[in-house]
């Protein structure tokens, strides 16, 4: 602890964002850094506790008390090494991670939590500027071949750890780039994809090779993998979304937000409009949008809409409004239910809390949508009498969650067994299936989740393959 009265000295300072109605006219990163002098204050914040609750609230484990120390002494490269010893990705948890460790820090109780989530990004930003981010090619090779199927956080992570084991690891990716969610489901002006590019680059020469446009199940069958590999591990996430029972719902202009955010994500990335929207052209332009899905995904269909000039943006959600503030001492350190109001909030939209889509209204295409509102009653949510309403809507994106992984193809060929919840069943122990060679990580294996667990899984998995092929192993979990 290098100053042992910086968070009673200081006040909790993060980082700014450029004005919304500028950072609406692209789709650039808009979070303004910290100056290096405020980020050694913010890290002097940190009061190393006995109990360092921020750990528990960290998915990867992250020895957060050591790195903000070290920052405070300005050992930016030695924070670094920290950093990345539980984390292969952290410049990427530290623009697209709630922090729950921020939650779940000590001074969070009084709402003034050390600003783990900047001071994380920082570090990483900085070690890619000095040059000290490097591949870690390993001295020597085991001869055994691993196939990871997906290249998500869980997959990425999984690879990386077992090629700096020695193993010869492939990675498999059915779209034209690699990155998974990072690439497709995330919008860029939350996360630019030069920063999956240069990690690329790393484990390319780390030795991972990387398969694009081949989806296992489809143009490469489960059996050839099993014959040319030692292990394979599935990291395909969990992409089946979850649908809306309601009439009309088969308009045209009624679309998953996937397909959404992944077309500007394609256009954003130079493709021609063919490319990016096989399907047909999906823009929010001059139109009157209702997002449904009160989540992250929601958020992001709100900031793509109003950057594509949408006329209106409304999200409804069908559970009620959260609180303003948690009660401190019923949630902390645990993750709270309060209100969370995005950038991409901020940028305008109309927000509906308990709110039930009934019927979608059109002929040939949309033109609303009609709803109820809703109350709670005797522990049940019903519908509350004559409170009907009706939404202007020319287009209609249904961001309600994922509710498992994608069977047809990959799983079926591989015959694994599911969980109740129609996940792959694997153990968070030692990530195997049902079939031996086979293991699962990611949201393939725990459902719908965040970036910080998919990489944690996929190093826990990466252990886990390591000491399956070679008996013991010195990779961390």
């Amino acid at each position: 602890m290098g100053k042992e009265t910086g968070f009673l000295e200081l006040d909790r300072h993060d980082r700014s964002a450029a004005d919304p109605k500028d950072r609406v006219k692209h789709y650039n990163e808009f979070i303004v850094p910290l100056p290096e002098s405020e980020l050694r204050a913010q890290a002097s914040r940190c009061m190393n506790c006995g109990i360092p609750f921020c750990h528990a609230g960290c998915p990867v484990n992250n020895m957060i008390p050591d790195w903000n120390d070290l920052v405070y002494e300005a050992d930016w490269k030695t924070a670094l090494d920290n950093l990345h010893s539980t984390n292969n990705f952290p410049e990427i948890t530290g623009r697209v991670c709630p922090a729950p460790c921020e939650a779940a820090c000590t001074l969070d109780i009084i709402d003034q939590p050390v600003t783990i989530k900047t001071i994380e990004c920082a570090i990483t930003d900085k070690g890619w500027e000095a040059g000290w981010i490097v591949p870690q090619i390993p001295a020597r090779r085991t001869g055994r071949a691993v196939a990871v199927v997906g290249s998500g956080p869980a997959g990425l992570a999984c690879a990386q750890q077992l090629a700096r084991a020695g193993h010869n690891v492939t990675v498999f990716e059915k779209n034209d780039r690699i990155g998974g969610l990072l690439r497709y489901g995330i919008p860029d002006f939350k996360l630019e994809k030069h920063l999956i590019n240069r990690r690329m680059t790393q484990m390319l020469e780390e030795g991972v090779e990387f398969r694009t446009s081949t989806e296992v199940g489809l143009n490469l069958s489960v059996k050839s993998l099993k014959e040319n590999y030692d292990a394979i591990v599935l990291a395909g996430g969990a992409e089946e979304p979850r649908r809306l029972a309601i009439p009309g719902v088969e308009l045209p202009s009624v679309r998953f937000a996937m397909e959404f955010l992944v077309q500007q994500n394609r256009r954003n990335a130079g493709d021609d409009e063919l490319r990016a929207a096989p399907n047909g052209s999906l823009l929010a332009t001059g139109k009157h949008v209702v997002v449904i899905g009160g989540g992250d995904t929601g958020s992001d269909c709100v900031g793509t809409s109003n950057r594509q000039g949408a006329a209106s943006v409304t999200q409804i959600e069908i559970m009620p409004k959260p609180p303003e503030k948690e009660n401190k001492a019923l949630s902390w350190p645990n993750w709270p239910l309060k209100l969370r109001t995005s950038t991409s909030h901020e940028e305008g939209v109309t927000r509906e809390w308990a709110v039930l889509a009934k019927r979608v209204l059109g002929d040939k295409d949309v033109t609303g949508l009609e709803c109820v509102r809703l109350e709670w009653a005797e522990g049940r949510m019903r519908e509350v009498p004559g409170s009907e309403f009706t939404l202007k809507a020319d287009l209609i994106l249904l961001a309600m969650g994922f509710v498992g992984p994608h069977r047809q193809g990959l799983l079926d060929q591989a015959g694994v067994a599911f969980d109740g919840r129609g996940n792959v069943a694997a153990s968070a122990v030692d990530y195997r299936t049902s079939d031996p060679r086979i293991f699962a990580c990611g949201d393939m294996r725990r459902g719908q989740s965040l970036v910080v667990w998919a990489i944690r899984e996929g190093r826990q998995a990466a252990h886990a393959v390591d000491a399956a092929l070679m008996g013991v192993s010195d990779l961390p979990r």
